[in-house]
């Protein structure tokens, strides 16, 4: 039967996905986006060379700029010849714009320096690297990072200038640049050049100072405190609080001298001189050199000491001594020969002259006239001395005017030489006076006086036993008495005296005898033979006939 036929089920494959396999492809997908993502966010890995790996961890150290995560440490090893750290970061997209050739890295974490305190908050968080982005248009993914900080940004506005000194260690990064003790920028780095075997210090200054920065102008060590003893006597000078604890570097145009053109060219090279006096130096390049020979010894002359006039100073020593001594004589010359240079420049702030030449005839003019040069103490307290001259018109004109290739500046004693020649005059003089005849005069005087005390001690002795006798003591009192009677009888010639009183009376008459004198007296003046002839005068004869 037809209904007993076993049933047979067909069959078919089916077209159809399952919606189940949506979930692997979504999660596919999904990675392959976020690998996108990721592959795109990244930025370019940075190689940064660094002297030691202190406080820098793999997949922990961040690279920050302004405080924004930039990058992070990936790897660190150590260079193939174990001098230095070889550090790999892997820098985020936004940080490629950042990786110019004036980038700069360095570690921030806690530091006590020059310049203060800084990195305090790196106790807790750690040490990170701090990225300060380039200017420039050049790309670059190798740095070497910094020890310290910068002193100012690629981007600052301001001057970089280089200057060269012959040795290093004389400035330090963060050390200040001052202009009138007014700090206008920083030293930035520091470096030696093997080639020409100086150090580099490089300057960074602030705008608006560097329009203080001219052709002319001269970069010299400043130190906190500067204490000089010379035979200018103690100059102490105090610079500013800063660089009395880390020193710097000071700059302007020397006084008398042109400023020169404005510099703008970045990393201009200047010398760097070890201080002011160096400087000022260096105006002075115009100078005659001469030889002076001294007598007397030249300890306390040293070189830089000044030449002056009258105070005025208008050169400089050079050398003490040129020679220890002449080749023909040796030690037995007593002289001394002393380099000197008198400098146009210093002679031109007082008197004019066009040349050196001009100079040297004037000085071989003053020379015949008695310009000489003496020793002089500058300072007392350290024996320090100097180079003075005046005019000594009762000096004579040298004979030897040349010493060596040498023109020589005459000289005369002076100062302690000329003392110390007095002294041994008077001393030789002393020599010559007859002193051991004036002692024996002096001692048979002193004999002779002696044997007067004696012989007047012997008449005191005898005086005194005089004086003890009893008739002796009785003198006084007949002495008295004698007085006494001189008194009496000087009293009986006083005006109540009957003595006096008749001479009173005898004195009135003699003066009325002499009153009555007088015409007598007078008459006799007159006419002294009165008393033989009479005085009276004979009548003229009348003749008889004549009569009437």
């Amino acid at each position: 039967m037809s209904d007993n036929k076993t049933a047979k089920a067909e069959v078919e494959d089916l077209r159809q996905i399952s919606t189940i396999w949506l979930v692997p492809v979504i999660a596919v997908v999904i990675g392959i986006w976020m690998l996108v993502q990721y592959v795109s966010s990244k930025g370019p890995i940075v190689t940064l060379q660094l002297n030691t790996a202190e406080g820098i961890e793999v997949g922990k150290t961040e690279i920050k700029s302004l405080n924004v995560k930039v990058g992070v440490i990936t790897d660190v090893k150590l260079s193939d010849d174990y001098t230095y750290i070889i550090a790999k970061a892997q820098m985020n997209k936004d940080a490629e714009r950042m990786l110019k050739e004036d980038t700069r890295f360095w570690v921030v974490k806690p530091r006590i320096g020059k310049e203060g305190i800084s990195g305090l908050d790196t106790l807790l968080s750690g040490s990170y690297i701090e990225l300060q982005p380039g200017v420039n248009k050049g790309k670059q993914l190798k740095f070497t990072v910094l020890e310290t900080p910068p002193v100012g940004p690629a981007d600052a506005k301001g001057l970089r200038l280089v200057l060269t000194h012959d040795e290093a260690g004389k400035l330090g990064v963060g050390d200040p640049v001052l202009y009138e003790g007014f700090t206008v920028g920083r030293v930035e780095t520091v470096s030696f050049d093997t080639k020409t075997k100086k150090a580099n210090y490089q300057l960074f200054i602030f705008q608006p100072y560097d329009s203080l920065i001219r052709s002319r102008t001269r970069f010299w060590l400043s130190s906190g405190i500067d204490l000089k003893m010379t035979a200018e006597g103690l100059n102490l000078t105090i610079g500013s609080i800063e660089s009395l604890i880390t020193g710097g570097v000071s700059f302007r145009v020397p006084e008398g001298s042109e400023e020169g053109k404005l510099i703008t060219e970045q990393m201009s090279l200047f010398k760097l001189y070890d201080n002011l006096k160096s400087v000022r130096e260096r105006v002075f390049n115009e100078y005659l050199e001469f030889v002076m020979m001294f007598d007397e010894s030249v300890r306390g002359l040293n070189a830089g000491a000044p030449v002056e006039y009258r105070g005025i100073r208008i050169g400089t020593v050079k050398k003490v001594p040129l020679h220890l001594a002449t080749r023909k004589k040796g030690f037995s010359n007593k002289q001394i020969p002393v380099l000197v240079r008198i400098e146009l420049g210093r002679v031109n702030e007082h008197v004019s002259y066009e040349t050196t030449q001009e100079l040297k005839t004037s000085l071989v003019r003053e020379f015949n006239l008695g310009l000489r040069a003496t020793l002089k103490t500058g300072s007392f307290l350290t024996g320090a001395l100097f180079i003075d001259t005046e005019v000594y018109p009762e000096e004579k004109m040298p004979e030897i005017v040349k010493y060596e290739e040498y023109d020589l500046f005459p000289t005369r004693a002076g100062g302690f030489a000329e003392i110390q020649k007095q002294v041994s005059s008077l001393l030789i003089k002393f020599n010559d006076l007859p002193v051991e005849e004036t002692l024996t005069s002096l001692t048979q005087s002193l004999n002779a006086s002696q044997k007067s005390l004696f012989a007047a001690e012997k008449v005191a002795n005898q005086l005194n036993k005089l004086l003890a006798q009893k008739e002796t003591q009785a003198i006084p009192g007949e002495i008295r008495q004698s007085l006494q009677q001189i008194q009496s009888t000087l009293n009986g010639f006083g005006p109540d005296a009957v003595p006096y009183r008749n001479l009173e009376e005898a004195l009135l008459r003699f003066e009325q005898v002499m009153t009555e004198l007088q015409p007598v007296l007078r008459q006799l003046n007159e006419k002294p033979n009165s008393l033989i002839f009479s005085s009276e005068k004979a009548k003229d004869p009348i003749p008889a006939g004549g009569r009437q």
